[in-house]
């Protein structure tokens, strides 16, 4: 094992080298990953910290090991795309535009319902995180603040608000496909970040206690991204 990193450090590296080139297609899926022997030379590392990074790969659905068959690269469709790890992957790769027109039809069966859900349970926590999401997206239009994070922020925020457990487990994976699709839809619209006012309304409504608004108002801003994203999509055929 090379000398540079502890053991735990190195087996990172190796998952995400592997990880990537499995998700960039360089290792054809449902083909064996080469051979134990191989990549241990290649990666410099030794066979425990190799078949630690091979196990780690294999609880992410990109892999299945089985003595005397070798390890097989699995079919994306078994692959845990709600990792964030996963999801950063492809992204990575060429013509990723329709994963992520998929990821934001995920939002739109989920985001809605957590604004109307964070409309009707709001604590004081929560509104006081919201509202200063929003004034970080005001900072961000003053060039005071980064216009992604504050975005995020407040998409982050409303699962947090809607205190559903199931849609707070979603905000490492909304995050990362966020950090690409907003670039897409606001070079699509002509802007350098989103509109704060329309993330405004969603957050009045949330603060009236009108869940059905907030619901809508959740709905219209991400419809309005899908649209911008499917336009980019048929761009690519």
């Amino acid at each position: 094992m090379s000398g540079r990193m502890f053991s735990g450090n190195f087996t990172r590296h190796i998952v995400q080298t592997l990880g990537k080139s499995i998700a960039l297609g360089e290792y054809p899926q449902g083909q064996p990953l080469k051979a134990e022997a191989e990549l241990c030379e290649e990666f410099d590392a030794s066979r425990t910290v190799l078949r630690e990074a091979v196990k780690m790969l294999t609880a992410k659905g990109m892999l299945d090991a089985r003595p005397r068959r070798g390890t097989i690269v699995l079919p994306e469709s078994q692959w845990n795309l709600s990792d964030p790890e996963i999801l950063n992957w492809l992204l990575s790769r060429k013509g990723s535009l329709p994963i992520i027109a998929e990821f934001v039809d995920m939002r739109l069966a989920i985001e809605p319902a957590a604004a109307g859900l964070a409309a009707t349970k709001l604590d004081d926590e929560n509104r006081e995180n919201l509202i200063n999401s929003i004034e970080r997206m005001k900072a961000a239009a003053r060039g005071e603040d980064d216009h992604l994070d504050a975005d995020i922020a407040f998409h982050v925020g409303i699962l947090k608000a809607s205190q559903n457990r199931f849609f707070w487990n979603m905000r490492h994976t909304i995050e990362v496909a966020l950090r690409f699709s907003i670039r897409i839809t606001n070079q699509r619209k002509g802007v350098e970040r989103a509109s704060v006012d329309d993330h405004n309304r969603i957050l009045q409504y949330i603060l009236a206690g009108d869940p059905a608004s907030a619901e809508k108002e959740m709905f219209d801003l991400l419809y309005e991204a899908k649209t911008l994203l499917n336009k980019n999509v048929d761009q690519e055929k």
